[in-house]
């Protein structure tokens, strides 16, 4: 038996409010790369990225419940353990910042039959 759909919920605004969130999430990230080159504020970079990041997956999971039993939105969860790890441990940030990169990428640019397939 198909498995019910879940709801969706939608709000004037919401797709230019992600676009701004995104904006200001790449930000971050290009800041705490820019720390880890010797170049600007580690806890600033790392700040920007889990205040925009939590922000996108506050409204990704208020417009689809059902969002943190996808891979993409456990996705979110791994990605914020690795900026907790790369902050409480500095020797680890470089290697945790081109994993998220990478793992990032991956997550962003895969079908979407992969990124909302439920885990549990």
């Amino acid at each position: 038996m198909p498995r019910p759909r879940d709801p969706i919920r939608d709000f004037p605004g919401k797709r230019w409010l992600n676009v701004v969130l995104r904006t200001v999430h790449l930000v971050g990230i290009v800041l705490f790369g820019a720390a880890l080159l010797g170049a600007g504020s580690l806890p600033l970079g790392a700040t920007v990225i889990v205040a925009s990041g939590l922000s996108m997956l506050a409204l990704d999971t208020w417009s689809k419940p059902a969002h943190l039993r996808e891979i993409a939105g456990f996705g979110v969860l791994v990605k914020l353990g690795l900026i907790a790890l790369a902050s409480a441990l500095p020797q680890m940030a470089l290697p945790a910042f081109w994993t998220l990169v990478v793992f990032s990428t991956l997550l962003a640019h895969a079908p979407g039959r992969v990124r909302h397939r439920r885990l549990f």
